[in-house]
Order: structure tokens, then sequence, then C-alpha cells
């Protein structure tokens, strides 16, 4: 008897190394599978629009992956920022005033919102919930928004447009912060009271910056969603003095023609910004998301 259960032993550490080597060997070829496929599915739309503002406009013209015969790049970013007077400069000036003043004011309003809904729960606690829904569901009203805006006097103007953007974007920023909240205890907050600690001081001084990983996902989100916004500085910030980057791509495409190249040179132009910033923040995103998901 004794002899048979040291045979069987040997067997089963055996196949229990074997299905560790399949389970390594299949996560192995799954991860790799999910590489190849993003770089097929971002990698090939990245490199067709690199490749052809490499090219001349009739090269471009046709729309094709072939490698350029000359390579024109440099004169076709000198036409770029030459267009319409330089309209991509005023361009940038104009939307990163309005990403980096949004950005502010979310981080301000939306943390401060988020604090005080996940601190003091009452019976209208939940009315604030639902219209944080309503606000993530309903879509703005165009008209409405631009008679409004008239009547304030904020039609066409910095502030008007800034406005806009942070009320669209200020109940999904409200729910990461208060997501976020939960995993700072309340105790903290009874420490620094009793020590004599007003609420702005606690506010500003001790809550505000433990909001870094999730501050750091709303300036990434919101300047990405803020800075390639087009709809909203079309209808609400009209004006080739008030051209945001996303609308210089019309100046390279009309009802006969469009210059390819010039038009693929402008959006590697323009995303430049957003991709340095992720680079930068893109550790605390995660960090941000997943915070408050468990407690």
């Amino acid at each position: 008897m004794s002899n048979t259960v040291s045979n069987l032993q040997p067997t089963t550490v055996h196949e229990k190394s074997n299905n560790r080597t399949v389970k390594k060997v299949g996560k192995i070829l799954v991860e790799t599978f999910a590489v190849l496929a993003t770089l097929v599915i971002f990698g090939i739309p990245f490199y067709f629009v690199i490749i052809n503002a490499f090219k001349s406009t009739k090269e471009a013209s046709l729309l094709n992956m072939d490698w350029p015969s000359t390579f024109q790049f440099f004169d076709n970013l000198k036409e770029v920022l030459m267009a319409r007077d330089g309209m991509i400069l005023t361009a940038f000036y104009n939307s990163i005033m309005i990403t980096g003043f949004s950005i502010v004011l979310l981080i301000l309003f939306g943390s401060a919102a988020g604090y005080v809904i996940s601190r003091k729960v009452t019976k209208i606690t939940p009315l604030f919930n639902f219209l944080i829904l309503v606000g993530l569901i309903i879509p703005p009203a165009v008209v409405p928004t631009i008679w409004v805006l008239q009547e304030i006097g904020l039609f066409k103007t910095m502030p008007g447009i800034i406005g806009v953007e942070v009320a669209l974007n200020l109940p999904f920023t409200i729910m990461l912060y208060r997501s976020f909240m939960v995993t700072i205890p309340k105790s903290l907050d009874e420490a620094a009271l009793i020590d004599g600690c007003g609420r702005f001081r606690l506010y500003f001084n001790i809550i505000l910056p433990l909001l870094k990983p999730v501050s750091a996902t709303v300036i990434v989100l919101t300047a990405v969603n803020v800075y390639n916004d087009f709809v909203n500085p079309l209808y609400f910030f009209p004006g080739a003095e008030n051209a945001t980057l996303q609308l210089t791509l019309y100046n390279f495409m009309s009802m006969y023609m469009t210059e390819w190249n010039l038009l693929f040179t402008n959006i590697i132009l323009i995303s430049i910004p957003p991709l340095i910033l992720f680079i930068i923040f893109n550790k605390q995103i995660v960090a941000g998301m997943t915070a408050g998901s468990v407690k």
C-alpha cells in the first residue's frame, strides 16, 4: 500500500507542474496577442497619418501607406504654421487657455463638491447624486445655452466657453473625487478640527494635497476632452480670432479639394500637447481611476 501511494505522489506533482506551465504559456500568449492587437488598432492609423504628413500634396491625395518619394514634412509644417496668417498659433493660445482654466476650476469645484457630498450624508444627498447622474446622461442643448450666454453677455467670450466646458465636465469630476474620498478616513477630519483647524484650512492644507492621484486623472482626462472638443467652440465660441486647434483642420478642407498632407501635419501638431501630458501623468491615471473601488 505504501508503495502505491509513493508512486502516485510524483505523478501528482508532475501534473501540477505541467498545469502551471500550461497556464503560464497561455498567459504569455494572451498578453502577446493583446499587445499585437493594440499595435494594429492604434499603430496603423498613427503610421498612416505620419507617413502622409511627409508626402507632397499629389502623393498624399492617393491616401495610401506607400513610402514618400521625397520627404516634405518641414515644407508642410511651414505651410501649416503660415496658413491664414498663422491661425494655428492663435488657436494654440485659445485652446491652452480654455483647457488650463477649465482644469483649475474643475479641480477646485469638483474636489470641494465631492468632499462635501462624501462627508455630509443627509436626506438630500440622494438628490445631489441624482443630479450628478442627470448631468452625465442628458446632453447639452445648443440653442438654450446660446440664449443664456447672450443674456449674460458671455457669448463668443473666453469666460463663456470655459464655463460651458466646466459645466459639462463637472459631474464626472465630482464622481471621481467622491469615490476617492472614501479612502480618506473621517478620523483625519475630526483630529484636525479638534486641534483647532478651520474648515477651509482643513480642506486646502490637508484634504486637497491627499487628492493628488485623482487630480492627476482629472487633469489628463479633462485636458484631452476639452482640448479635443470640436462642437462646443464651434457653437459657443465662433469667429476666426476665437479659433481652437480642432477648428483649424478646416483650413485644409473644402468642398472641392482637401490638402491631405497639410491636414495630417496639422493633426500631428495638435496631438503633441496631449501626448506630453499623458507621458507626465500616466502613472497616476490608473491610481486615480481605481481609487475608492475597494473599501
